[in-house]
């Protein structure tokens, strides 16, 4: 009778309600701690041993946000979930030993509870719903890839032409996209000339030149990849040099990776790098949108749930950029967020092909609403 009074089954820290044993999620992953959920939204993992606490913690954690540690990451104890423990747990008996022993075997196990706080837990709840639904668009963006026209062979006997400065300002001014094409393939240093008109003072000039470039590369790509895999990697480096301005550079590789996101989608997870920096911010968000337009997953794949909190930024700018990239990526999970904005008649600038058109957060923060519900709709 003793012995029964001193075990007891295991209990919800948050609520009180017994727990059902942990067991192995269907996804198993090495080192993984077997989990469960309580009724009351909590969930919880189980360390046998009592020395793995820490371990089973994160993963209680991720597992609370539906795997997604980059999301998991970005939370903070107290202000987006609470935490509970149960001590003496025996995995085995699935009951809870005061004693701390069982016929001799010592029992030290712990049962690590997390519950996330209601709002936190809704992006979660939207987070995992949308994951498969971005499998499935990922999976559609293979099975159906984008027909993409070869830039043909030079004709027999073709001379090759040599770049120069005034040459290539001269065709971009009058957008002779053609033109600039077919020298990029007879001179590499075409690429160099372009980007080094970035350097322009006027934000309307450094837009065009940049979509300019974007669309040169579009067609170069189909030949000659490589040179454009170099021009990146070049513009990336002037994004992190503290030495030199970015002018141009970021806007430059969002439109590169959104006209051929086939062949430069991988580098679209290193523009989040620059998105801390005033001097990028913008540029960051846009191109991200950019991107989203023909290749979300390739948006979701990254922590775009970070740009969150943007959506009360105190420039406007950034506000109407993140509704708009939001809108986009048709993101249920941030809906309600974006929709708070539609009373926000602040203005902002963004580019449309080289173009800079101005419009309001409300404006906005209204397309993107309709845009997350067509989603919606499109899904059921």
């Amino acid at each position: 009778m003793a012995k029964e009074q001193d075990t007891a089954v295991p209990w919800c820290p948050f609520c009180g309600q017994n727990v059902g044993k942990p067991s192995h999620t269907p996804e198993r992953k090495m080192t993984e701690f077997p989990v469960g959920r309580c009724l009351c939204g909590a969930v919880y993992a189980s360390d046998a041993t009592g020395h793995n606490v820490g371990a089973a913690m994160v993963e209680t954690l991720v597992y609370a946000c539906g795997d997604n540690a980059d999301f998991a990451w970005e939370l903070l104890p107290e202000d987006d979930y609470l935490t509970g423990r149960i001590e003496n747990y025996d995995e085995q008996r699935h009951s809870v030993v005061a004693k701390k022993n069982v016929d001799g075997r010592a029992v030290r196990g712990v049962l690590f509870f997390v519950r996330l706080h209601t709002d936190v837990q809704d992006i979660a709840e939207r987070i995992r719903e949308r994951k498969e639904e971005n499998q499935q668009q990922i999976a559609a963006a293979i099975r159906e890839p984008r027909t993409v026209r070869v830039e043909p062979d030079p004709e027999e006997g073709h001379v090759r032409q040599k770049a120069n400065k005034r040459q290539v300002k001269r065709l971009m001014e009058c957008g002779d996209i053609d033109a600039l094409v077919r020298l990029c393939l007879d001179d590499k240093k075409t690429l160099r000339l372009m980007q080094r008109l970035l350097y322009d003072p006027q934000d309307e000039k450094r837009w065009y030149t940049a979509y300019m470039i974007g669309k040169v590369c579009e067609r170069v790509a189909t030949r000659e990849p490589g040179s454009v895999s170099e021009l990146l990697h070049r513009l990336f480096y002037a994004c992190s040099d503290s030495a030199a301005a970015p002018w141009g550079m970021v806007e430059t590789i969002g439109y590169i990776i959104s006209l051929r996101p086939d062949v430069f989608g991988a580098f679209t997870r290193h523009l989040i790098n620059y998105i801390s920096e005033p001097s990028t911010r913008d540029q960051v968000i846009w191109s991200l949108s950019e991107i989203a337009g023909s290749r979300p997953d390739l948006i979701r794949s990254t922590p775009f749930y970070n740009l969150f909190h943007f959506l009360k930024h105190p420039e406007p700018q950034v506000r109407g950029l993140v509704a708009r990239l939001l809108g986009r990526l048709k993101a249920s999970e941030a809906m309600f967020q974006v929709m708070a904005l539609s009373d926000d008649n602040e203005e902002f600038w963004y580019c449309v092909d080289g173009t800079l058109v101005k419009t309001t957060v409300a404006e906005t923060a209204r397309a993107a609403v309709q845009q997350i519900q067509e989603g919606q709709n499109h899904g059921r």
